[in-house]
């Protein structure tokens, strides 16, 4: 019953964040990715709470890993990181065509239990949930010299 309630819990879709902004990016340039939780859902170390057949059953999902899907075929995970903002941001990834894609996060949740109030146990099983895909252009540009 456990184990049911686990898979039941309304997990908190991962959002990617992208830097360049405003879902324009040109062919060869890093692009910053970010995990992003929203306030829907439940995050990792965040509780639900419920009962079953009358014990309280708090159940608290744990990150097992992330996977950067950039959209062109690639990916990047799992991983733990949750990415992060240039210049700082450890999950990069340089498109080498111009392409309309179209990249996600999915996240593998774990999770913990406790029964009336007592010890944290580890669930003995997983759960996949893919965020909302994010557009991205991705545009080449063309440099010319001019004299005057």
């Amino acid at each position: 019953m456990i184990i049911e309630q686990f898979h039941q819990t309304d997990f908190a879709l991962p959002e990617a964040v992208i830097q360049p902004p405003e879902g324009r990016t040109l062919v060869n340039l890093p692009v910053y990715f970010e995990l992003a939780w929203p306030a829907d859902g439940f995050e990792p170390q965040e509780v639900d709470t419920t009962t079953l057949i009358g014990h309280e059953v708090r159940i608290r999902p744990t990150l097992i890993g992330a996977t950067y899907v950039t959209g062109d075929g690639a990916s990047i995970g799992p991983t733990d990181s949750l990415g992060g903002p240039y210049p700082e941001g450890d999950i990069t990834h340089e498109y080498t065509d111009a392409a309309d894609v179209a990249p996600y996060i999915s996240v593998e949740y774990g999770g913990e239990v406790s029964v009336n109030g007592g010890d944290w146990s580890e669930i003995p099983s997983t759960v996949v949930i893919d965020g909302p895909t994010s557009p991205l252009e991705v545009l080449t540009s063309k440099n010319r010299l001019y004299s005057n």
